[in-house]
């Protein structure tokens, strides 16, 4: 970068920062207090043509500061971490308090679940990656897409890179801190035929650069998914078997973790309530997280609340064994946190696999889908209706693209209809899975 992030004087500066927040909250006459810092530097550059469109450097900084008297609390937040804003927070946030109802749920963790084991998660790797570095990275994929034959024109390759670092405290005198960093590499191809213009992409992403996958297999894999768009048609009409490919099936594990997470249970917002111990899946399906993995994108030792994190079973032989709730949303249950404010962290699924070509071959006749459009999944009820595109399947085997039609049902049916997983694992994000094979859903095509 053409910038230095000095991490360790970043974390040290925080740290201080949010001690000198803690103290003053107590003198100011807070009875607690919690402080969230964090400041993340990266480099980003996209191509397009073989031409330079955008180089950008950023850099984002903020300190919340968040105060309780009593059952009173009052947050304020501020960009900048210097003393003078540190101090206005703190005095703002307890104006707030002394004006805000009271709330019985609110407060800190126990201070008995502060984490105690910090050890390092080996997720910060830095990349000293220039700018004349990143652009001839981005517009190697590029030109590795664009030399497939077929290809029209391209949409662009774009790679960023960023580490950061986060600090949480609060007056129970816990104090924890984390450095991070993810860097990715995408390209997006255009196509045509007679029958009009199609775009795909591919990316690749990793906290270690060294993970990451060649600039030229990344745009190669762009153009391939791109031309095997070409002449795309309407699937008929019908229930039919939907098969997800693995970046779309880690929307469905997102769907279910929104369910179950504590903020939608206690507003009564979930199709999941007073569901513990029911079955929702197949006997042969459990969901978990890993939250203390090496090198995992989400990796972590505490949680937003600063309570020590710890493996957790979400779905154990089918059934809902667990919520997801920070210390905040138990109260509201009557339940104890699980160590999730801040959400799930590195789930992971624990089922038979089997081959995409057997799931396929299971399947028969039906639909393989690629891309999801809209945002037609209601929360409350379950109801999944999304705009979709992908591959017709016949026999067991894809015969033509397929898109402009609607797959609909509902999350419960859904994950009660699980019938396969493929072994095709998607390990760029924090949800590991693969393909998934829905026995019945509605397809509305042509």
């Amino acid at each position: 970068m053409t910038q230095a992030f000095d991490a360790a004087a970043q974390q040290a500066l925080l740290e201080s920062r949010a001690r000198m927040a803690l103290d003053l909250a107590r003198q100011l006459g807070a009875e607690a207090c919690e402080v969230g810092a964090s400041v993340d530097q990266g480099v980003g550059v996209s191509v397009r043509e073989g031409e330079v469109e955008t180089v950008e450097l950023s850099r984002d900084q903020g300190i919340a500061v968040t105060v309780y008297v009593g059952q009173r609390k009052g947050s304020a937040s501020s960009s900048d971490a210097g003393e003078a804003s540190v101090r206005a927070a703190v005095e703002k946030a307890l104006s707030f308090a002394r004006h805000t109802g009271e709330d019985p749920a609110s407060g800190l963790a126990e201070a008995a679940l502060m984490a105690t084991e910090l050890p390092d998660l080996k997720v910060h790797h830095p990349w000293p990656l220039s700018i004349d570095e990143a652009t001839e990275l981005a517009l190697r994929c590029e030109a590795a897409g664009r030399g497939v034959t077929g290809i029209k024109s391209s949409d662009g390759a774009s790679l960023s890179s960023g580490e950061g670092v986060r600090v949480y405290a609060n007056s129970h005198g816990f104090l924890g801190s984390q450095r991070g960093s993810r860097h990715s590499l995408s390209c997006m191809l255009i196509a045509e035929d007679a029958n009009g213009m199609q775009r795909d992409y591919d990316y690749t992403s990793a906290r270690d650069p060294r993970d990451l996958l060649a600039a030229e297999a990344v745009g190669e894999s762009a153009a391939l998914r791109t031309l095997s768009r070409l002449g795309g048609q309407r699937p008929a009409t019908g229930r039919m078997p939907v098969l997800f490919d693995p970046t779309l099936a880690s929307g469905l594990v997102g769907h279910l973790m929104s369910a179950i997470a504590g903020g939608a249970l206690f507003r009564e917002a979930s199709f999941l309530c007073d569901r513990l111990g029911d079955p929702l899946f197949p006997e042969w399906f459990s969901l978990g997280e890993r939250p203390m993995e090496v090198g995992a994108m989400a990796s972590s030792p505490f949680d937003n609340d600063g309570v020590q994190t710890r493996d957790n079973v979400f779905i154990r032989d089918g059934r809902l064994a667990s919520y997801m709730l920070s210390a905040y949303s138990a109260r509201r249950l009557g339940l104890e946190t699980t160590g999730n404010a801040g959400g799930a962290r590195n789930l992971r699924i624990t089922a038979p696999l089997q081959s995409r070509e057997a799931l396929l071959e299971r399947m028969g006749r039906g639909v393989l889908v690629t891309e999801l459009m809209g945002q037609g999944v209601n929360g409350v009820t379950g109801d999944y209706s999304r705009g979709a595109a992908g591959f017709w399947v016949e026999d067991g085997k894809i015969q033509h693209p397929v898109e402009e039609f609607t797959i609909a049902g509902n999350l419960e049916t859904m994950f009660q209809g699980l019938v396969g997983l493929g072994d095709d694992i998607d390990t760029r994000g924090s949800i590991h899975t693969g393909s998934w094979l829905i026995d019945e859903m509605m397809v509305a095509g042509s």
